[in-house]
């Protein structure tokens, strides 16, 4: 009676098995799909940056289709010092950062701006927008959630 059921155990053990492996190959597939589209749209892109290069404006996104989907081309910016491109929200901080006298709070500055600053919410965007700044090098972040200015 135990071999029976060992038996039935160890099949559907496999049959698991061989649904799981069946499955892999079509996974595969699709990430590959999509790393295709990927490589394209960069490869468009680079040709794109290279017939711009002289062009100094901006140029606005651009729709394409890629493997029969819609996808937006969005040109690469590029480590421009030029804060005039940010906008003004950007700016705002910036400048309130730079004129504090050492690493400020996120609160700080909320309250700079005039946001309801007790209300923890409503710091969570100027947050996000800070923490873009500083991925992107216009501020330092530090370990204890402060910001400086960059020089």
């Amino acid at each position: 009676m135990q071999e029976r059921q060992w038996i039935t155990a160890r099949r559907s053990e496999l049959d698991a098995l061989a649904d799981q492996l069946t499955k892999q190959p079509q996974e595969v597939q699709i990430e590959r799909d999509e790393l295709a589209i990927a490589e394209r749209v960069l490869n468009r892109l680079a040709e794109q940056a290279q017939a711009d290069a002289g062009a100094a404006a901006p140029v606005a996104p651009v729709s394409a289709k890629v493997a029969g989907r819609a996808v937006l081309l969005i040109p690469h910016r590029g480590d421009v010092g030029d804060e005039g491109a940010l906008p003004g929200d950007d700016r705002k901080i910036l400048a309130i950062v730079r004129e504090a006298d050492g690493p400020v709070q996120v609160r700080a500055v909320g309250e700079r701006l005039g946001l309801d600053a007790p209300v923890r919410g409503k710091l969570e965007p100027l947050r996000a927008k800070m923490t873009k700044l500083a991925d992107r090098g216009r501020l330092h972040k530090r370990p204890d959630g402060r910001f400086t200015a960059r020089p």
